[in-house]
């Protein structure tokens, strides 16, 4: 009896689980909304742990929502980066923390046998809050998209961005000096 009490409380536990993960095509509707609206319906779209939702014909890529976070955070990003974001896919998948992710990918970013862009590479990122996310039709309210333009190796000489951004929507550079060096652009909230 325990044992059936045990699998039916394992059963109730999955099957929670698997409820707060939206369907296919919510999951690639609301990926989407981060790509500029002229490439939505033929950006590729995966799931946040890498699993291909759909395979796309243009030049977008974009990443779904992680279901265990509260809230939206979906990004869309030039297939050139793609690379980049498999090799972090595999190293969270082993259980790799954000620095040694950095540390690795930096490494073999220098030893040239991780792929990176050879020019700028634009990530759009959008969030919401979980109250403006409806996850059943995959509409989003009150949305906020910052934009970041990946350029491998630049510094603040070789830019002549500043470090923080001077002014509210102003861009400035981050991670200079690395293969993760790139521009963030942070438009003023509403």
């Amino acid at each position: 009896m325990k044992a059936i009490l045990s699998i039916g409380m394992l059963f109730a536990s999955f099957c929670a689980v698997a409820q707060t993960i939206p369907s296919k095509d919510v999951q690639i509707k609301l990926a989407t909304l981060a790509a500029p609206e002229d490439q939505r319906a033929e950006a590729t779209v995966y799931a946040s742990d890498g699993t291909l939702l759909r395979q796309g014909s243009n030049q977008t890529v974009c990443l779904a929502d992680d279901p265990s976070r509260e809230g939206l955070s979906v990004s869309c990003y030039h297939s050139s980066a793609q690379p980049f974001m498999e090799r972090g896919w595999e190293l969270r998948k082993e259980g790799k923390s954000a620095q040694e992710i950095f540390d690795i990918r930096e490494a073999e970013a220098k030893a040239k046998t991780l792929q990176l862009p050879d020019h700028g590479s634009t990530l759009f990122a959008l969030i919401a809050d979980e109250k403006d996310v409806n996850w059943e039709t995959g509409e989003a309210t009150n949305t906020y998209t910052r934009s970041v333009v990946y350029i491998p190796w630049a510094t603040v000489e070789s830019t002549g961005l500043p470090l923080g951004p001077p002014a509210p929507g102003l861009p400035w550079i981050m991670d200079p000096g690395t293969h993760r060096a790139h521009i963030m652009i942070n438009p003023p909230r509403n």
